[in-house]
């Protein structure tokens, strides 16, 4: 299945459960970027020989449902879906894709502090799932002749802050670290893990 379908699919997903929970449910769409910290090949000899990772726009979809609260502080069970459409690579040798693409998914739950009053920070975790699918072709020229998809599971860790200036549409600022298994790029970089930050801006709704 495609990033495209596998994202739609969730949507509607998502708006079903906002359906059967209407009271209690909050969906969010923001943009922003996602940063890749730069890594480096060991042992190689060539020029530029760090992988460098370029932070295009991303996309980011929520829906979350107040699962309980206790006075101020509020628990909120959350499904954040983060899409990364091109993610640009460089490094000094043509052996590794020109690009790829990034799609997250992870349940989670969320604690909203003064969950009452119009401005509420959070901080959220969870895990689930991510996908990266390389580009086919290399940096420089020619066919990429490693795997083009890589599946593997994510951790992800939160915080942002929620503004409510009217009672049912307001505001978003989130930032998120997903901890997957890395893309594979077709050189062995020393690593199993790399960290994927999120930070975007948008509106929240409140059914």
């Amino acid at each position: 299945m495609s990033l495209h379908r596998l994202a739609a699919l969730l949507f509607c997903v998502v708006l079903f459960g906002s359906s059967l929970y209407a009271q209690n449910s909050e969906f969010s769409g923001t943009i922003g970027r996602t940063f890749v910290s730069t890594q480096t090949i060991p042992g190689a000899t060539f020029f530029n020989h760090d992988i460098h990772f370029g932070d295009g726009i991303s996309f980011a979809l929520n829906y979350g449902y107040k699962w309980k609260q206790w006075g101020e502080i509020g628990l909120t069970a959350e499904l954040p879906i983060v899409v990364a459409p091109d993610t640009d690579l460089n490094t000094g040798k043509n052996i590794i894709p020109a690009s790829y693409k990034a799609f997250f998914v992870t349940p989670s739950l969320r604690v909203n502090f003064f969950q009452a009053e119009s401005v509420t920070p959070w901080v959220s975790a969870g895990g689930g799932y991510a996908r990266f699918k390389m580009s086919g072709h290399e940096i420089y020229f020619g066919p990429n002749p490693g795997a083009t998809n890589t599946n593997t599971g994510a951790i992800q860790f939160g915080a942002g802050l929620d503004v409510w200036p009217w009672q049912r549409l307001g505001f978003r600022l989130e930032a998120r670290d997903f901890w997957s298994g890395h893309p594979d790029l077709g050189v062995d970089t020393g690593r199993s893990m790399q960290h994927n930050y999120y930070v975007g801006g948008g509106v929240l709704l409140r059914f």
